[in-house]
């Protein structure tokens, strides 16, 4: 099965669970009802997920790279990892396995180090870059002296010092 299948395949049933729950009556099954509260936030987490999966999927992934400049299609392809693997954790988790102890762990943290990179790269690019002509422009003019001498200092000139004969 493709991996966006398996995708949709564990949403689905996560989603199909969370409802099958909820429908239960909370008075009358045997689980607290303190839970009835989590589930229905659940459900519709599921659903805002569902339903950006489906847009996500709906548009071909070859047109959607090409509106997009080479860092934001690395950015499509991490978060497109990342959450079909964060789905398959919740999967496991459903199943009884511990995704601790299973190798998408690894493969998480693999794809967290490249988003990390990602960010590293982005910032670089935000980061102010000093522009030398204008450094050099600003320090020339904010320690300009002017050469020739104004009015008030030519009537009062100062004394120049004499040589000192041996």
């Amino acid at each position: 099965m493709p991996k966006a299948e398996c995708g949709f395949s564990v949403l689905f049933n996560v989603e199909k669970l969370a409802s099958v729950i909820l429908k239960m009556d909370p008075s009358k099954e045997d689980y607290p009802t303190e839970i009835h509260d989590y589930l229905v936030a659940f459900e519709t987490a599921v659903g805002s997920v569902d339903a950006v999966l489906k847009t996500m999927m709906s548009i071909s992934r070859s047109e959607l790279l090409q509106k997009l400049d080479p860092l934001e299609q690395a950015k499509v392809d991490l978060v497109s990892a990342y959450t079909l693997n964060s789905m398959f954790w919740v999967y496991l988790a459903t199943q009884g396995i511990n995704p601790k102890e299973h190798p998408v762990k690894q493969e998480l943290e693999r794809i967290r180090t490249y988003m990390n990179k990602v960010r590293e790269i982005e910032e670089k690019k935000k980061a102010a870059r000093l522009d030398k002509g204008a450094a050099s422009r600003f320090l020339r003019n904010a320690l300009y002296e002017p050469k020739t001498q104004s009015k008030a200092a030519k009537k009062s000139p100062i004394p120049a010092k004499k040589k000192k004969s041996h």
